[in-house]
């Protein structure tokens, strides 16, 4: 029988993934190319013969999303399975317009073809946009399952921006994990807070064989999401995590409305900082669309080291990069309270951008006076560090997640901006992880 000839769209992550579950063995299926964008630097490789399997002695060529058409037509190609996350709706129809008028066949894959089930009780923490506040709710759920004695394990969502091979399966247990695997910014921002809670991390390209590392010394996982993406693994207990300063997008978004129709709870963040018509609205889109989920509200408190150096200064901040870039904010917790605190000027960095990031800003016009901590690799760190020494100012506001002074050198003075989440009813996050802990029979 002729095998069917696919193209997987993708960004590093949920287009590896689905091919590992899905078409890796599978003899009905010749994957011939897979596409990369929205990371840099992530096309023009291989996918590697260690994770393609022996159905593919060669690897698989990865190119740029770009070259779809030709891609098409040169391996006459049965069908693309569009593979990535946190777009609008309208994008995804205008990739599948473009598969179409090429001939081919479009696919959006599932959790019945791409959800593995794990051997211990897993929750999951994912999100309708990036930048929701997933990262902090999934660290205070890992932190209070550990409360409870329980050995948990965290399982971050795919970030393999370097050498694949030397990334299947990777554990994080401290700083020298990290530093061990070359982390990226990105990395970094998602595994250090969990270190420092004393949470183990997993994370790499194939999540089978993650998975089955990570039971061994886990009684209850957590999934880690990114983006909006929906999670690798079947919960048991489906936590997504809603953004009222972009109320609405949890309906325009994919695959960020799949996730909202098919959780347990939402927890609606940032309601301290957003406008209390915009809650309500995304109150009333979550009860359209899924009217058992459970509401929580919370709120994102920000907390400064050294105030006095925002009040009456200009002030450069630094964002969280993914939630700046493709998660389309136009700011973030350093501009907040560089505001509220009285900073005279936040300094536009947009006329000192260097390299890659000036390049950014080119692709990212919504973004304004705020410089996105991208850090794909050693030479955009040093590029970064280059946009901020170029940009006049009295002090550097670090908004991320992780300290930046950990990855380079900043020589003027600089603010650590930090948030975290603080649920504010109508049940708490303790309340709703007791009854998951009591009904999955571990406590």
């Amino acid at each position: 029988m002729q095998k069917i000839k696919v193209i997987i769209m993708g960004a590093a992550g949920r287009d590896f993934h689905n091919f590992n579950v899905y078409f890796r063995n599978n003899d009905a299926y010749q994957v011939v190319a897979f596409t990369a964008t929205q990371i840099p630097g992530i096309e023009e490789r291989i996918y590697p013969p260690e994770l393609a399997g022996p159905n593919y002695p060669n690897g698989i060529p990865i190119h740029p999303e770009e070259k779809l058409p030709r891609l098409i037509k040169e391996y006459n190609v049965d069908q693309v399975v569009f593979a990535y996350s946190d777009v609008p709706h309208e994008y995804v129809m205008h990739k599948a317009s473009i598969a179409l008028a090429n001939g081919t066949d479009f696919r959006l894959m599932g959790p019945k073809t791409t959800m593995l089930k794990a051997k211990v009780p897993l929750v999951s923490v994912c999100a309708v946009r990036t930048g929701s506040g997933k990262s902090q709710t999934s660290r205070q759920v890992a932190k209070l399952l550990k409360d409870k004695g329980l050995r948990v394990v965290a399982i971050r969502h795919p970030m393999p921006y370097g050498d694949l091979r030397e990334q299947i399966w990777q554990r994080f247990a401290s700083y020298r994990d990290l530093k061990k695997y070359e982390c990226t910014i990105e990395e970094r921002e998602e595994y250090e807070p969990h270190i420092d809670n004393g949470i183990i991390v997993y994370a790499g390209v194939d999540y089978e064989k993650i998975l089955r590392e990570a039971e061994k010394e886990a009684d209850v996982i957590v999934w880690d999401g990114g983006n909006n993406d929906l999670p690798f693994y079947k919960p048991d207990l489906h936590i997504v995590v809603a953004d009222p300063h972009r109320a609405g997008n949890e309906l325009t978004y994919h695959p960020g409305e799949t996730n909202l129709r098919m959780t347990d709870v939402v927890i609606i963040n940032k309601v301290d900082t957003a406008d209390p018509k915009n809650v309500e609205k995304v109150k009333e889109n979550i009860r359209m669309v899924n009217s058992k989920a459970k509401i929580l509200e919370a709120a994102s408190p920000i907390t400064v080291d050294k105030p006095e150096l925002i009040k009456g200064n200009r002030v450069l901040v630094i964002e969280d990069g993914p939630t700046l870039t493709h998660g389309n904010m136009p700011y973030g917790a350093g501009a907040i309270i560089s505001k509220q605190l009285g900073a005279s000027e936040m300094v536009d960095p947009r006329p000192y951008a260097f390299g890659s990031i000036k390049e950014t800003y080119e692709k990212y016009t919504h973004l304004g006076a705020i410089l996105p901590a991208v850090g794909y690799g050693e030479k955009q760190i040093a590029e970064l560090k280059e946009t901020i020494d170029r940009t006049p100012c009295d002090a550097v506001v670090i908004g991320t997640p992780i300290d930046l002074r950990r990855v380079m050198t900043i020589d003027k003075p600089t603010v650590r901006a930090k948030y975290e989440l603080k649920v504010l009813g109508p049940v708490t996050l303790e309340e709703i992880l007791e009854e998951f802990v009591q009904g999955s029979g571990k406590q």
